[in-house]
């Protein structure tokens, strides 16, 4: 399906051509819905499982541009070694309103948004479905929704919350306040949390949300607005379930619990992945394909020593097993580093894909329990939660910090070296978190950016609202600083 670039044009162009493309019951996997597709368990199950597929097939640009390398270039993690307008604006928080990805990353996420809200609307007007069936597809289409609106509340601020189908209301719906976006996130999350089962449905791949993927994204969101106590209960909730989901923390290599093992495909670490669709060129992800280098890399942990390639402590297992090295043929040789969680750029054509796109992974829910416990002013548990991240990565353990503010940044240590160029985390970090300099109106990325970034300004935590969202919607207004 071709990418949709504004919710204009995202409601029009679904409606006009959902008889024709999106509900051909022998293809449903592209498909959108009409009420048709609701009347069978198989169709309405093809209709919300088209979703992922397209997720994936999109993943170049919703996980792998869209945020986890531009958002890692806006923060701190990476760069592009070489030139590209549109990734230069990120790497110099320099964005303009007509930047190609910043249209796609809001554009992308109102694409899947439509097509979850089709899903709960024909789910719920359907008398003929199963009610196992219904449910699920019910949750898993609520925690779509939440997902989407959560990223783009973190890239854009206020942003219009679209909880339904109706083109003439959204295509000028104004920009919703963040804490009303979040509140709408946090209820379908509560919703989906209470429709989903433990057990992941089909084949019983980890490809499709299931409770524990609800509540490891409430306890974030909770975590995000500041709601603490409720965030240590979701992350505890995760936690609990150590029968399905473990850390990967064998030493030895070969065992499928070592460290570089985790973002293998249904690896026990992982809560929600994207499958490959195709394999016939030998991807397996989008995040392997591009940043899997053989070559000078062009995806290059940043230098320096605010750098990430120097913000890992010495042994420390992610460093040794998730960065990879590559020295170049100049005299003196120069050495770059870049990202290697993911192992496969080309695997065998047509082979068995043997690694997913990571969206979840269980390590997040110990990072926001710490965070959550330091909040809370309880600092041993929280050292003792993060403990168990630093003894799998073979680091020793920390003492109970002296103060709230130190164990915040051993949070911020951990949550760096344990989440880089997965999905924006630390992008959204350095945004949501107050300035340690005790300034109210900035945020720790003002304290980070500021001795690493030529011209960093304040209102560079917010993208832009792309061109031609203001141009087609009266009622948008644009973010400060653009």
């Amino acid at each position: 399906m071709k990418i949709i670039y504004y919710i204009l044009t995202v409601a029009v162009l679904s409606s006009a051509v959902s008889c024709k493309k999106y509900v051909n019951i022998e293809d449903p996997k592209d498909q959108l819905v009409t009420s048709s597709v609701f009347t069978t368990d198989a169709t309405a199950t093809a209709a919300m499982v088209g979703i992922y597929s397209d997720m994936n097939a999109f993943n170049y640009q919703f996980a792998n541009v869209l945020t986890s390398f531009t958002c890692a270039m806006a923060a701190d993690e990476f760069v592009y070694g070489s030139t590209l307008a549109n990734f230069d604006e990120f790497k110099n928080n320099a964005l303009t309103p007509g930047n190609t990805y910043v249209g796609l990353m809001w554009s992308t996420p109102y694409n899947f948004i439509y097509r979850a809200n089709a899903v709960i609307e024909g789910v719920t007007a359907s008398t003929t479905l199963t009610p196992a069936v219904k449910n699920q597809l019910l949750g898993e289409a609520k925690f779509v929704r939440a997902f989407c609106h959560f990223y783009l509340v973190n890239f854009f601020g206020d942003v219009p919350l679209i909880l339904n189908t109706d083109v003439l209301t959204n295509t000028s719906k104004a920009r919703t306040p963040k804490a009303e976006v979040y509140a709408s996130v946090i209820q379908d999350l509560k919703d989906a949390k209470q429709l989903l089962v433990l057990a992941y449905p089909g084949n019983a791949e980890r490809i499709r949300p299931n409770k524990t993927a609800a509540t490891l994204l409430l306890s974030r969101a909770y975590l995000y607005t500041g709601s603490n106590a409720l965030a240590e209960t979701e992350a505890t909730e995760v936690i609990a379930t150590t029968g399905q989901y473990s850390l990967l923390n064998n030493t030895d290599p070969n065992n499928a619990a070592h460290i570089s093992k985790v973002f293998l495909k249904n690896s026990n670490e992982a809560i929600w992945q994207l499958q490959v669709v195709n394999t016939l060129n030998g991807r397996n992800t989008w995040e392997g394909n591009t940043i899997v280098s053989t070559g000078v890399p062009l995806y290059r942990l940043t230098k320096g020593a605010l750098g990430l390639e120097n913000g890992f402590e010495a042994g420390d297992r992610r460093y040794t097993n998730w960065v990879g090295q590559y020295s170049s043929a100049a005299v003196p040789p120069v050495q770059h580093t870049f990202p290697f969680k993911y192992k496969v750029r080309l695997g065998t054509a047509g082979a068995a894909a043997t690694e997913y796109s990571m969206v979840l992974r269980f390590a997040e829910a110990y990072l926001i329990r710490a965070e959550a416990r330091t909040q809370l002013n309880r600092l041993g548990d929280a050292k003792d939660d993060l403990n168990i991240i630093r003894n799998r990565a073979g680091l020793a353990p920390l003492t109970t910090a002296a103060s709230q503010a130190i164990a915040m940044a051993q949070v911020e240590q951990e949550r760096r070296v344990e989440l880089f160029s997965e999905w924006g985390h630390r992008w959204f970090d350095l945004k949501r978190w107050k300035s340690t300099s005790g300034d109210a109106a900035k945020t720790r990325a003002d304290d980070v950016l500021s001795l690493t970034k030529t011209g960093w300004k304040s209102t560079a935590i917010w993208f832009p609202i792309p061109v031609e969202a203001m141009r087609t919607n009266p009622n948008m207004v644009q973010n400060p600083g653009y």
